[in-house]
């Protein structure tokens, strides 16, 4: 299915859900085209990476598409091959094995440790700083797009409208300040060695089985309080924000750009709840008090190269809520998006 096709009122099973959601649009495959090379992704394994891999495939099939990994989830490398995506098992932070990794043109890098940040710190820096380090002084002649986090910036106002690619970076918690030493490696190699880049700052994607909304609704359902101190929040479908991840290909410079990457309403996380509530007939338990500021970011620049997301807000809370109604799979991996000390 295109998504210039009608959306979907909801989805019937997963395998309808990740056809839609890794679906190209005209505009990713006429950007992936003018792109010359194939494509490799670091790190395909998390939740974003194969609905990426499937819709890079998707929109240029006669490129290659290379997906890296330690495939320690089982079956993932055998669902990436049979849509035609080549795997290597690689553990990142064996800089020997990187080195052995095709040097192809175009490069995804989706790798990070971010939950147990906290408990590990000697692990978050290993693979935050020193794989990003390797990776970008191995593919010194590729362009690079860097998966990061609008978790780089401080807190802002709803009426400041979020923070913009030009608010200097001061992350709070070790998770978020090693996410922004993820971006200075690749910073710090593309000026010796003149690499393209992009710094793609994502705030929040959403899949009906994890993301905000998900965690949300599941909370009403189970009738847990939902905690409104991080009052306000930007959301993104996952399959736009795939999107404009390997649309970035086509945008990268020297030294690499950062772009915001999320929906562009500030939404309330009280409205959210209520909202949700109201869709799956049970009342929302909130607690807490908005603060006055949150993670928020100012996508103008995404918007201004790739137009808006194809999934509207009001969309992503009909299908999260009739997911959760009809016992829809979770991944179970809660987002934390309530925690303000940037500590996980």
């Amino acid at each position: 299915m295109s998504l210039t096709d009608q959306i979907p009122r909801s989805f019937g099973s997963e395998a309808e859900l990740d056809d839609f959601m890794s679906a190209p649009s005209p505009e990713l495959v006429r950007d992936l085209k003018s792109v010359p090379g194939d494509i490799l992704i670091l790190g395909v394994g998390g939740k974003m990476g194969p609905t990426l891999a499937r819709m890079a495939k998707r929109a240029v099939p006669s490129k290659r598409v290379v997906a890296v990994a330690r495939f320690s989830a089982a079956g993932l490398r055998q669902e990436l091959e049979a849509h035609g995506i080549e795997t290597i098992a690689c553990d990142l932070l064996d800089a020997e094995a990187v080195k052995k990794l095709p040097r192809l043109e175009n490069v995804v890098f989706m790798a990070g440790f971010k939950f147990g940040a906290q408990a590990d710190p000697g692990q978050t820096w290993a693979m935050n700083v020193q794989v990003p380090a390797t990776v970008a002084d191995v593919f010194r002649t590729s362009r690079i797009v860097t998966f990061s986090t609008g978790c780089v910036y401080p807190f802002a106002t709803v009426r400041e409208g979020g923070s913009t690619e030009d608010v200097p970076p001061n992350p709070p918690g070790e998770y978020a300040i090693t996410c922004f030493g993820r971006e200075r490696m690749f910073e710090h190699y593309s000026k010796v060695h003149g690499t393209p880049g992009v710094l793609f700052r994502l705030n929040y994607a959403i899949d009906l089985r994890y993301g905000v909304l998900h965690d949300i609704a599941k909370n009403i359902l189970d009738g847990k309080p939902i905690d409104v101190s991080m009052g306000h929040v930007n959301v993104i479908w996952q399959g736009d924000a795939c999107s404009q991840a390997l649309r970035c290909l086509a945008h990268c410079a020297t030294p690499p750009l950062p772009i915001n990457v999320s929906g562009p309403e500030i939404l309330p996380v009280r409205w959210l709840a209520q909202e949700l509530g109201r869709r799956l007939g049970k009342e929302p338990v909130i607690v807490g008090e908005e603060a006055e500021r949150s993670w928020l970011t100012n996508t103008a620049r995404a918007a201004q190269l790739f137009g808006y997301p194809k999934v509207p807000a009001l969309t992503m809370l009909d299908w999260v809520a009739d997911w959760q109604l009809a016992g829809g799979r979770s991944l179970g991996k809660p987002t934390k998006f309530e925690v303000r000390s940037g500590s996980y």
